[in-house]
């Protein structure tokens, strides 16, 4: 039998929708690296600072790595809400500004964020077509090696941190995607997320946003 010639139409163009984008993990995981390289390969996103109330790694720049501010003025910016989400974290409290969020998806731009798993519930809870991804590493043994060489936690610390990462894992089901940040292969991790941005601009019903 002779194939017919016809063929569906394409459907119509729809205009693209910016992207939330909540990238979490285990402390350890290699959230800040991977998002360092994101950067530096120029990928097209707002990448939105974090606020904390931590005292400053050895390295860390302020308003770049994170806003470090007093917990007076994070208990300010949560009063005045100012904050998309926030959570205290090991004794320290972390939060998400709220604006810079909004104007960038009103610019139409993605935004991507890092939160910790309790921020990432939370926002799982208020905006639900935000795309959660959780960085993974490949074992707890090489978790509790990267923390160890990380040498910024006491002893009691980096058992606690060790301890939340177990159960932290088991959040994975409130996530869309898994992304497994190997050691030494960080860039494998990037194309990762950045196949997983481009799968989620080709959906037949896009996700939308708004805030």
């Amino acid at each position: 039998m002779k194939k017919s010639r016809h063929r569906t139409p394409p459907p119509p163009n729809q205009p693209t929708r910016p992207l939330l984008i909540i990238l979490s993990g285990p402390s350890g995981a290699g959230k800040d690296a991977v998002l360092r390289r994101m950067k530096k390969s120029g990928y097209p996103l707002n990448y939105i600072t974090t606020v904390t109330t931590r005292p400053r790694r050895t390295g860390e720049r302020n308003n770049i790595d994170y806003h470090f501010v007093s917990a007076e003025r994070f208990q300010e910016m949560i009063a005045d809400n100012e904050l998309l989400e926030w959570a205290n974290v090991y004794g320290n409290w972390y939060g998400v500004p709220y604006e810079p969020v909004k104007q960038a998806l009103d610019r139409g731009q993605d935004v991507i964020l890092k939160v910790d798993i309790q921020g990432a519930a939370t926002i799982k809870k208020i905006l639900p077509q935000a795309v959660f991804i959780f960085l993974l590493p490949p074992s707890m043994e090489e978790l509790i090696i990267r923390l160890k060489q990380r040498h910024t936690e006491s002893p009691n610390d980096l058992a606690l941190r060790i301890k939340a990462a177990e159960e932290e894992i088991r959040q994975l089901p409130l996530f869309d995607y898994a992304v497994l940040n190997r050691q030494d292969e960080i860039d494998l991790a990037v194309s990762d997320i950045k196949a997983i941005i481009a799968a989620e601009k080709c959906r037949v019903i896009p996700r939308e946003v708004s805030l």
